[in-house]
């Protein structure tokens, strides 16, 4: 039977990966359909939104791995990296959609789109485990 861990640990790396398809799809659908403009802010929404996913997880990850390292002490050490992996992402988003509103560089309805591969990622992922679920190979305990 397989650990759950690495059952979640595939999905994440899953959806990292069909992300990054899902937005270079994306790109060149818009880039082909409109402008190379337009491909161009989807496929920055994508890389943003990427970016974004690892980071959080990156964070999440940590924390979980600081919090059980230092179950029994009074008062847990957080490294910076954590706190700036976890906040440098809104950071980062903020700044690229501020320069892009207000420079006027790529379209902002494309690079808004492009944020959103991260919901198509997930839905492939939700129907691959459910097929992969109908074929009797899930784990239940």
């Amino acid at each position: 039977m397989a650990q759950p861990d690495s059952s979640y640990r595939a999905a994440e790396r899953r959806i990292e990966w069909l992300m990054l398809a899902l937005g270079f799809a994306a790109a060149v659908f818009a880039g082909a359909r409109w402008e190379w403009r337009a491909g161009a802010g989807v496929a920055l929404g994508a890389l943003l939104a990427w970016i974004n996913f690892r980071w959080l997880k990156q964070g999440v990850g940590a924390l979980v791995d600081i919090s059980t390292a230092q179950a029994g002490t009074d008062r847990a050490r957080v490294p910076m990296s954590v706190y700036l992996k976890f906040f440098g992402r809104f950071a980062l988003l903020l700044l690229v959609v501020y320069v892009i509103l207000s420079r006027s560089i790529l379209p902002a309805a494309s690079v808004l789109g492009g944020l959103f591969v991260l919901v198509g990622a997930v839905m492939l992922e939700v129907i691959f485990e459910l097929l992969r679920g109908k074929r009797g190979t899930e784990t239940h305990v």
